[in-house]
């Protein structure tokens, strides 16, 4: 046990047990006796650009990643809220671990206990088999979903040991782990273990159809040149290999996610979490995609005619409407940041904002916020890109490698402040701070130094996806 300003981490404590392509046992370990000073293992991936910058990168590797961390203000009965982070990267790499992600700051604020959670990821966490007709398989596209919820469960079981109400908790995550929050709203494995949810940027475009896992199977076997059964004895550098050789092919975004139509995740993602009554605060930044289409050179180097082709793919006849109504919005961009910006809103924004409306619509409690706050490093191109939201939710703006993604600017704090008071005030009670997202006023919480309330953010551009809303 370490000790942060009073704060107690607890590091690398085990939830479950696995064997490859197997689902997880639960695990308890004896919480009198916690002294492990060390995070655990993240599950085995390819590091790369934002693993790097979020200083993970040097941390040990091991399909045995069965690790959570907690961060409490006392080991008491003092019953407090329990927000569990349910980490990013794109189902194929990240851990709880990550520096970033470290919870003394948000448990010193305001009262809270934080857990942070590993779980499998990319082929062994989410490759399909179980239509290939193997033993062995029946889980195999959710297990890192599976994980996720036997994480749930030890927090079920023991928080109450931690200073921390099992009664009382919020799943959080952003990115991926967004789209995982929403993944827990829909399996029915979730019940119960959760009372509140936060998504933050959720990659809801992820999500595959059973069809589209099943052809991922197909190719990740073929590129390791193996049967499905032969595939458990495979060393876990091959399977990192044939993984690595499946995203280089077209439609990698989709290649590893939660797989709809099992039992563990009966319905359609998105479907199931509007259903779900479990209150709700979602949002995006204002300029995601700025942090991959910055360094990309079809991005940088794009002219108005490849503009215009860019939004007729997405908008069809009303290709010159959209470009209009986004420079409008965003005056002075080039070509390529406004092709930047409807991906923004393709992939994130519009999808999170139907999610919303949904469930407005079936009446179930939902909170919108837009993170807007812009950083002023690399020239200021970045913007309010993907991710940046992060070490604010976890007022953590001293963190290893944070000052070199957000500056140093003392407006910094105030956004910090923001932000991490909305997201345990919604942990605590249920209320942010501000009214909840319907189809009339549709308010939003800006975040930004200058925090405020929306009532329709951009409804132009709004309407250019959802015509009918």
């Amino acid at each position: 046990m370490l000790h942060a300003d009073e704060i107690k981490v607890h590091k690398g404590i085990r939830f479950a047990t696995a064997d490859r392509f197997g689902a997880p046992r639960a695990f308890d370990s004896d919480l009198d006796a916690l002294d492990v000073g060390t995070y655990g293992a993240q599950c085995p991936q390819l590091i790369g650009m934002m693993e790097q910058m979020l200083g993970q990168s040097s941390l040990p590797s091991d399909e045995d990643c069965f690790f959570l961390n907690v961060f409490t203000p006392a080991r008491d009965g003092a019953r407090r809220p329990v927000m569990v982070w349910v980490h990013g990267g794109a189902f194929t790499n990240g851990t709880g671990a990550t520096p970033w992600y470290h919870g003394v700051s948000l448990a010193r604020r305001h009262d809270t206990v934080v857990v942070t959670i590993n779980y499998r990821l990319g082929a062994f966490g989410f490759l399909h088999l179980s239509d290939h007709g193997s033993p062995g398989f029946a889980d195999s596209g959710n297990l890192g979903i599976l994980d996720q919820v036997e994480a749930l469960r030890w927090v079920h079981r023991n928080i109450s040991r931690f200073g921390g109400d099992p009664d009382n908790v919020t799943i959080f995550g952003e990115s991926a782990g967004g789209a995982s929050v929403l993944a827990l709203m829909a399996t029915p494995l979730g019940a119960g273990l959760f009372h509140r949810a936060i998504a933050l940027s959720p990659s809801m475009n992820q999500f595959r159809t059973r069809e589209r896992a099943h052809e991922v199977g197909i190719h990740l076997l073929a590129a390791a040149g193996v049967s499905a059964e032969d595939l458990h004895a495979l060393p876990t550098e091959a399977v990192l290999s044939a993984q690595n050789q499946v995203l280089g092919r077209a439609g990698a975004f989709t290649a590893f996610s939660p797989t709809p139509g099992e039992p563990a995740m009966p319905l359609p993602i998105a479907e199931a979490a509007a259903l779900n009554p479990v209150p709700l605060l979602i949002g995006t930044t204002r300029d995601e995609m700025l942090l991959f289409t910055v360094p990309d050179p079809a991005y940088q180097n794009m002219d108005d005619a490849g503009l215009l082709r860019y939004a007729t793919e997405r908008f069809g006849d009303r290709a010159g409407e959209a470009i209009a109504a986004y420079r409008q919005g965003r005056p002075g961009s080039t070509p390529g940041a406004i092709a930047s910006a409807i991906l923004t809103d393709e992939a994130f924004r519009a999808p999170a904002r139907r999610l919303a409306e949904q469930r407005s619509r079936n009446g179930h409690a939902t909170w919108m916020h837009w993170f807007t706050w812009e950083t002023p490093q690399f020239g200021g191109l970045l913007g309010s890109c993907h991710a940046l939201d992060i070490p604010f939710v976890f007022h953590n703006l001293g963190r290893s490698g944070v000052e070199a993604f957000t500056g140093n600017g003392e407006e910094r704090a105030r956004v910090a402040d923001c932000f991490s008071t909305a997201v345990t005030s919604f942990a605590r009670d249920g209320n942010p701070g501000w009214d909840r997202y319907d189809l009339n006023r549709r308010t939003t919480m800006r975040i930004d130094s200058d925090p405020h309330t929306i009532d329709d953010p951009e409804p132009d551009l709004r309407l250019l996806w959802s015509p009918a809303a």
